[in-house]
């Protein structure tokens, strides 16, 4: 079993949502995948996704979910707040401190590079959550 220290981040793992993000229909709680019950390797009994955000908002094995009405403290977040900000939506526009979001590599052709899409390609279904957000800022 892995621990925090092998990790570099504090367990449990923590992330978090809006409420209009969370309920949104993209949002899923998933149970299974492919007709079968999930696999541990994949996060059973259930995990997040969250296709327009950055694989990390996508947890793996949910143990609890809490609703709060501020901001909650996300592990990320509490890492390396310059690096990782509480919104994770896949923007191109911002890069990471170390690397840039511009691109990315897709399977199979892992070593071609792709133009990134804002919210990963669902912009039209989601963009609308963002209205008037400084996306740069709220990253």
């Amino acid at each position: 079993m892995l621990s925090s220290a092998q990790a570099g981040i504090e367990f449990p793992y923590k992330e978090g949502l809006r409420m209009d993000e969370a309920m949104h229909p993209l949002t899923l709680l998933c149970f299974g995948m492919y007709g079968e019950t999930l696999p541990n390797q994949d996060g059973a009994p259930v995990r997040l996704v969250i296709p327009w955000k950055y694989g990390f908002k996508s947890i793996k094995s949910v143990v609890r979910i809490s609703l709060t009405d501020k901001e909650p403290k996300t592990s990320w977040k509490m890492q390396n707040s310059g690096e990782y900000g509480f919104y994770s939506n896949v923007n191109p526009e911002v890069s990471h401190p170390r690397w840039s979001q511009a691109t990315e590599r897709r399977l199979p052709g892992f070593f071609k590079n792709y133009p990134t899409k804002i919210f990963n390609g669902y912009g039209d279904q989601v963009a609308s959550l963002y209205a008037g957000m400084d996306l740069k800022k709220n990253f």
